[in-house]
């Protein structure tokens, strides 16, 4: 295939072009600001699964207490029956002992009952502490979320301000090419990534391995309008001043 070498030398901008492009969809696939993001939603999720567990425990001490209230409640209600009628005068001498070994183990139960009560009301207090930091923590993951997500909505902007650019770049090019010349690009560039790259030094652009003589000096001796190839990875090799021919 014989083409201008001027056109030829333009292979070597719409390569550039399709090599910003590749650059763009990998960085747009590997965005740090989208790690960011999954991990602070792990990290968010893991709060709130903390915050859930202390409300659970809040729950169940609140019912404690509750619980624990009522019978110190019921303690002292039987207590006030037990010495009103102690006091009252009209119970028999058995009745009165009685009275009296009842009080006293209420008085024991009551104690019981009240140090059980104590201990739980700190263990509220201390879970109230944990409920509060762990709701601290979550506000503050969803805080950074929020601007995650903010800088990740700015970098996929700049990706499709570049992307755009890019596209356009390339549709205003294109054009220049014969259509043979063009699908030759097209069907390297799908199969190995890079369609055309600049002969630099003796070495293929695009694989980067280094011709041998033979090859040089038959690529020496051709015209310049011939389309050379890698005989390596197949890309259009593109001659310049640089290439050492």
């Amino acid at each position: 295939m014989n083409v201008d070498p001027a056109v030829q030398r333009k292979l070597l901008d719409l390569a550039a072009i399709d090599a910003e492009q590749a650059r763009i969809v990998h960085r747009r696939n590997t965005l740090p600001e989208a790690q960011e993001i999954e991990r602070l939603e792990a990290e968010r999720q893991s709060r709130k699964d903390a915050a859930v567990a202390v409300e659970i425990v809040l729950d169940d001490l609140d019912r404690d207490i509750r619980k624990l209230e009522r019978e110190v409640e019921s303690v002292r209600n039987r207590e006030d029956r037990d010495r009103k009628l102690l006091n009252g005068g009209t119970v028999t001498p058995k009745q009165m002992t009685e009275l009296e070994h009842e009080l006293q183990t209420l008085t024991r139960r009551q104690s019981i009952l009240e140090d059980e009560l104590l201990e739980v009301m700190e263990l509220r207090e201390a879970s109230a502490a944990d409920h509060d930091h762990a709701g601290s923590q979550l506000s503050k993951t969803e805080d950074e979320l929020i601007d995650a997500r903010r800088h990740h909505g700015d970098a996929v902007a700049d990706l499709d301000t570049a992307d755009k650019r890019c596209a356009a770049d390339r549709a205003g090019l294109v054009g220049e090419f014969p259509a043979d010349l063009l699908a030759v690009y097209e069907r390297q560039r799908a199969s190995r990534g890079a369609g055309a790259a600049l002969l630099q030094a003796r070495r293929c652009g695009a694989c980067r391995m280094e011709l041998d003589r033979n090859l040089i000096a038959r690529f020496a001796a051709s015209p310049a309008e011939l389309v050379l190839r890698c005989e390596e990875c197949g890309a259009i090799l593109v001659r310049t001043k640089e290439s050492g021919l």
